[in-house]
C-alpha cells in the first residue's frame, strides 16, 4: 500500500516514512504545496498524511482539490494547529481523520491502517477468502489453523489485489503501489511475475482455488468468490 506524506518538516517526514516502512507501507514525500499537488494528480494513494500549513499553500486547498478530482485516497490530517475550527474544517472538507502534533508514531500508524480498512475493507480487520483468512492487524494469512508463510511483498501484493478484488490491476499499478517511485524498472516486470507465481503457489498448495487470473496484455485480477 502506498502512502503520500505531505509535510514540510523534513525530519518529521523522514521519521514517519521510516516507521511506516516497517509497517509494510511504501512511502513517498512532498514537502510543499506545489509538489504535493503534482503528486496527487499523477498517482493514487491508499492514504495521504497531510499537514495543513505548507510552504506556498494550504493543506485544506489540497483537500478541496482531491474532492474536485473525486479521488478515493484516504486522508489523515496532522497539524500543530490543535484547534476545534481546524479539525472541523478539515473533516468537513473531506479528511477521514485528524491527529494533532506532537503524536506518537504507533498511533499515527494505527490511524493510517484504520483509514485503509474503512476505505478498502469496510472497517474489517479480517478478510475471508474462501477457507482462508487474511488478518490485517497481524499481517498473516491462515488456512484453518495453519499459517501460510508469506514474505513481506507477497503479503502486500495479496492485500493490494484484495483491495481491488474482481478488477484488473496492471503491472505498472502493482509496482507503483508496492514499491513507490524509487524503483528503476527499465520496463522489466519479471519480478512481478515471480511474486505472483510464488503467492499463487503457496495458496494453492494450501488448498485454495487459483484466485489470481492473468489478463493477457493488461495485468492480473483476483477473483473473489461470492460472499
Amino acid at each position: 500500500m502506498k502512502i503520500l506524506i505531505i509535510e514540510d518538516e523534513v525530519e518529521l517526514s523522514d521519521s514517519i516514512s521510516k516507521y511506516l516502512s516497517t509497517e509494510q507501507f511504501a512511502c513517498e514525500a512532498a514537502y510543499d504545496y506545489h509538489s504535493a499537488i503534482e503528486k496527487i494528480h499523477l498517482n493514487e494513494y491508499s492514504c495521504i498524511i497531510l499537514d495543513i500549513t505548507l510552504p506556498n499553500g494550504s493543506g485544506l486547498d489540497i483537500l478541496s482539490e482531491l474532492k474536485t478530482m473525486d479521488k478515493a485516497d484516504g486522508v489523515l490530517i496532522v497539524s500543530a494547529k490543535n484547534s476545534m475550527d481546524d479539525k472541523i474544517i478539515g473533516l468537513n472538507t473531506g479528511a477521514d481523520d485528524y491527529l494533532a502534533k506532537p503524536f506518537h508514531l504507533p498511533e499515527l500508524g494505527a490511524r493510517v491502517s484504520a483509514i485503509i480498512r474503512r476505505k478498502s475493507f469496510g472497517g474489517r480487520n479480517q478478510i475471508r477468502i474462501g477457507d482462508f483468512v487474511l488478518d490485517i492487524l497481524d499481517k498473516t494469512l491462515k488456512h484453518e489453523k495453519d499459517t501460510i508463510p508469506l514474505t513481506r511483498k507477497e503479503y502486500e501484493l495479496l492485500l493490494y489485489l484484495l483491495s481491488n478484488k474482481n478488477r484488473v490491476v496492471t503491472k505498472e499499478a502493482i509496482v507503483e503501489h508496492l514499491w513507490g517511485e524509487d524503483i528503476d524498472l527499465s520496463d522489466n516486470y519479471d519480478f512481478i511475475y515471480s511474486h505472483i507465481k510464488n503467492l499463487r503457489k503457496k495458496m494453492m498448495n494450501a488448498g485454495s482455488p487459483d484466485y489470481i487470473k492473468v489478463v493477457y496484455g493488461m495485468g492480473y485480477k483476483f477473483i473473489v468468490p461470492s460472499e
